[in-house]
């Protein structure tokens, strides 16, 4: 089943330019990894050091490969020593239509 690897970062403002290089760098390697289908780098309008990545992949297994795969890679171990807390990953799965209110 695809799913959806969402990733939120926070670089504190003197770092907001090189973390946002930084993630893009990251992104730019994830089309070689099996599984990966594509993804959106959001920047918060009032927050240029917050970012988002919403990336999809086949599978849960596909998404856990490449981040046990790129964990140790130079651009993750950078991305790591900038951020102003630790960056977070959240898996999900399309909600699909809602059921009718009392059915």
């Amino acid at each position: 089943m695809a799913i959806y690897s969402i990733w939120e970062s926070r670089f504190p403002a003197e770092a907001a330019a090189e973390g946002r290089t930084v993630t893009e760098a990251i992104w730019r390697d994830m089309p070689g990894f099996d599984g990966y289908v594509d993804h959106e780098l959001l920047v918060d309008a009032d927050d240029p050091g917050h970012l988002l990545v919403v990336s999809r992949w086949a599978s849960r297994a596909h998404a856990d490969a490449s981040l046990a795969q790129y964990a140790g890679h130079p651009n993750a171990e950078r991305a790591n020593r900038l951020v102003s807390e630790p960056r977070r990953r959240i898996l999900a799965t399309p909600a699909g239509p809602a059921e009718p209110a009392g059915g």
